[in-house]
């Protein structure tokens, strides 16, 4: 059953947050938090996400703040550094806000940049981290198979860890993941879990070595966990450049996976100029705690959006809400 919706629209607040490196197009990100009886919690869909896959994210916030978490393996997450497509000169300037981070993600294929760029920046990262650090790529699915072939091989030299999402479709993961098979770099999938009707498609035809999971696009920690289990292969914890309360959710998740073997993405905080506590969930020697996070008042109120900001969201998350409550309807009525 969901929660009434005034119940959650009650302790709403919406904070803008600046980035301290534009990221994604954005340099400023817009978050909805709401507390529940489990405690706060966090809808932060992207802005240009329509109702359909943005209630998915509605679902993972009612989950966390009304739900209590399941059973954990482990009290700290070790996570990964998230560098964004900056200029290589920038490089060593953004992973000194990873203090103990050995694990940098490169973002790369970035729209207006050329391999070049991408190379360049891969090139400093392995010179701030050594020999002993470690680097992988995330393209977002822009490239095709054989862009994705060419950077793969320019790339290989600094020992990719893995490269994620390189292609956009299933099939083209599958094919770009046989054609570099011979050099041992694992494909991870991303987009085609989170953004998929069928989130595990691309473990059931052999298209990636790990999965990338998500909390809040997947519609929570327990469906998530569901996915983990029917997928059966590795996964990274990641999160959607959110506050410590959408990390926390997504620290809960990666504590509720009995074998982790890679660094978590959940170290984004660091990304921002500013939290809304004045305890973040940023990394302290590589890793974050996990625990629930409670808001300060006055970072809330320091960082409120507008209020015509506001009043997008309310209307937001009542769209998503109807759509949850027409899918709860239908299935009540199969049953």
């Amino acid at each position: 059953m969901l929660p009434p919706l005034p119940d959650i629209l009650s302790t709403l607040r919406v904070v803008s947050l600046p980035l301290s490196h534009r990221f994604r197009g954005i340099d400023v990100r817009e978050v909805a938090l709401f507390e529940g009886p489990a405690g706060w919690t966090e809808f932060s869909p992207f802005v240009e996400y329509e109702a359909a896959e943005a209630s998915s994210w509605l679902a993972a916030a009612l989950d966390f703040g009304w739900e209590q978490t399941p059973p954990i393996f482990r009290s700290s997450i070790r996570v990964n550094a998230t560098l964004p497509a900056v200029d290589s000169a920038r490089v060593a300037q953004v992973l000194e806000r990873f203090p103990g981070c050995r694990t940098v993600k490169v973002k790369v294929a970035e729209p207006g940049q050329e391999l070049a760029d991408d190379v360049a920046r891969v090139a400093a990262a392995r010179a701030f981290l050594g020999a002993e650090g470690r680097i992988r790529v995330d393209a977002n699915g822009l490239w095709n198979v054989d862009e994705a072939e060419r950077a793969i091989h320019a790339l290989a030299e600094y020992d990719l860890e893995y490269v994620e999402q390189p292609c956009r479709t299933v099939e083209e993961l599958a094919e770009i993941r046989t054609r570099v098979k011979y050099m041992g770099v694992p494909i991870a999938a991303d987009e085609s879990v989170r953004k998929a009707d069928d989130p595990v498609r691309v473990a059931r035809e052999g298209a990636a070595d790990l999965l990338v999971i998500k909390a809040q696009p997947l519609g929570g920690i327990r469906r998530a966990l569901e996915v983990v289990e029917e997928a059966a292969l590795p996964v990274v914890v990641s999160s959607a450049l959110e506050t410590s309360v959408g990390i926390s959710m997504g620290a809960y998740l990666a504590a509720a996976i009995d074998t982790l073997p890679y660094d978590c993405g959940l170290a984004t905080v660091s990304l921002l100029t500013s939290d809304i506590t004045a305890d973040p969930l940023t990394p302290r020697a590589g890793a974050i705690d996990v625990r629930r996070v409670v808001p300060d008042p006055a970072l809330l109120a320091h960082f409120a959006a507008d209020a015509s900001r506001e009043e997008w969201w309310r209307a937001r998350i009542a769209g998503c809400y109807r759509v949850l409550d027409d899918a709860f309807a239908v299935q009540r009525a199969s049953e």
